[in-house]
C-alpha cells in the first residue's frame, strides 16, 4: 500500500452533519458511512487506499485488476460484478453510502441508477468530481462530456479530501495527496532534456479490428499523461472518449502509441497483446512510423480514466520510453 504516514499535523476531525456540494448537488452525511459501495474502479481503489475496507460492502465495474498493493484489502470486500451492476444488486447490500467513478454508473444517462434513485431510498450518493459534466455541456450516450481545458489532478485531490472527510480519516487523505503530488513532480522533473516533444495516441479499446477505436481525448486524463511526460496528445477532439477510424488515426502521425491493457475481456481488442498484434499485422497501421519503430507502450486501461491510476499509468509509460531510448 502507499505509505499513509504523514509528517504533517493530523487534519481536524470531521464535524457531522457534513454537507458537501457534489457536482452541483448538496449531499449530507449524519455520520461516517459503515456500509459503503464503490461503483467503478477508482471509487473502490480510493476507499481502499484510505484504509476503508472494513466500511465497504461491495464494489463493481473493474476494467483492470486491483492495484497489487491493495489485493489483500480488496479481498475482504464483495465484488458485485466486474461489469455494470443492477440497481437492485446494490440495494441488496443495504448501503449507507454509494460513490461512483463515472456518469455511466450514476448519472442522467446511466442504466444503473440516477442520483435521485438513491435519494428515494435515503442513500447519499457521490460522483467523482473529475467526471462531473457542466450543465448544458455536450454529452455522449454514456453521459461523458467534453473538456475545454486539460484535466489535472486537482479534482482527484478534491475527491480524496472529500472522501476522507466523509469517513473522518482526514489525515490519511492528506498523506495520500502528498504522495501523489510527489509522484507527479518527479515525472515532470524527469522530462527529456533535449526538448523533444513527443506526440501520443492513447488507444483504450475497439470492439473488433474493423471497428472505430476508442481513444483518450485531447484534454482527458490521457492528455494529462502526455503533458506530464513533456509531450502532446495527437488527438485533438475535446470529447473525453472520441472514436476514430484508423485512416484518421494514421493521419495524426504520433511518435508513440500507448495501448491499454483491459482485463475485462469484453471486446476483441481489449488486451494489449491483441492491439499490438493488430498494429503489426494490419496493412495500413504497420506502415505507421511509430509501429515501424516499435514505439508502442502498454498501460493499464484504468489509467486513461481520470483516476488515481492516471499518475501510475504515466509512470508505466515513462519507464517504457526510457527503455526505448525516447526519454
Amino acid at each position: 500500500m502507499l505509505g499513509l504516514a504523514s509528517n504533517s499535523a493530523f487534519a481536524d476531525a470531521t464535524q457531522y452533519p457534513l454537507t458537501l456540494n457534489n457536482c452541483g448537488v448538496e449531499v449530507t452525511f449524519d455520520r461516517a458511512p459503515e456500509r459503503a459501495v464503490g461503483l467503478g474502479q477508482n471509487s473502490a481503489e480510493l476507499m481502499l487506499l484510505l484504509g476503508l475496507e472494513d466500511s465497504m460492502v461491495g464494489t463493481a465495474f473493474w476494467p483492470n485488476s486491483v492495484l497489487p498493493q491493495l489485493a489483500e484489502a480488496n479481498a475482504k470486500v464483495k465484488v458485485l460484478t466486474v461489469e455494470f451492476p443492477t440497481f437492485e444488486s446494490i440495494l441488496v447490500e443495504e448501503p449507507d453510502f454509494v460513490t461512483a467513478a463515472l456518469p455511466s454508473l450514476i448519472g442522467t444517462a446511466s442504466k444503473v441508477a440516477k442520483r435521485e434513485d438513491f435519494d428515494r431510498v435515503g442513500v447519499p450518493a457521490y460522483l467523482s468530481p473529475s467526471t462531473c459534466v457542466d450543465e448544458g455541456a455536450a454529452q455522449d450516450k454514456y453521459g461523458y462530456g467534453e473538456r475545454s481545458q486539460l484535466w489535472n489532478m486537482d479534482t482527484l485531490y478534491q475527491e480524496i479530501a472529500e472522501l476522507a472527510q466523509i469517513f473522518d480519516v482526514n489525515d490519511r487523505g492528506q498523506a495520500l495527496i502528498e504522495d501523489l503530488e510527489r509522484r507527479e513532480a518527479a515525472l515532470r522533473a524527469d522530462s527529456p532534456e533535449d526538448g523533444k516533444t513527443l506526440s501520443y495516441v492513447f488507444w483504450f479499446s475497439s470492439p473488433s479490428p474493423s471497428a472505430d477505436a476508442h481513444l483518450g481525448g485531447k484534454n482527458s486524463a490521457s492528455g494529462f499523461i502526455a503533458d506530464v511526460l513533456g509531450g502532446t496528445n495527437a488527438i485533438t477532439s475535446e470529447a473525453d472518449w472520441p472514436t476514430l477510424g484508423w485512416e484518421s488515426i494514421i493521419a495524426t502521425d504520433p511518435d508513440v502509441i500507448v495501448v491499454a491493457g483491459v482485463d475485462r475481456n469484453r471486446w476483441e481488442l481489449d488486451t494489449a497483446e491483441a492491439k499490438i498484434a493488430f498494429l503489426n499485422s494490419d496493412p495500413a497501421t504497420r506502415e505507421m512510423p511509430a509501429v515501424k519503430n516499435q514505439a508502442i507502450a502498454i498501460m493499464d486501461g484504468q489509467a486513461m480514466n481520470p483516476t488515481v491510476r492516471t499518475i501510475f499509468g504515466a509512470e508505466q509509460v515513462a519507464e517504457q520510453l526510457k527503455a526505448l531510448g525516447l526519454r
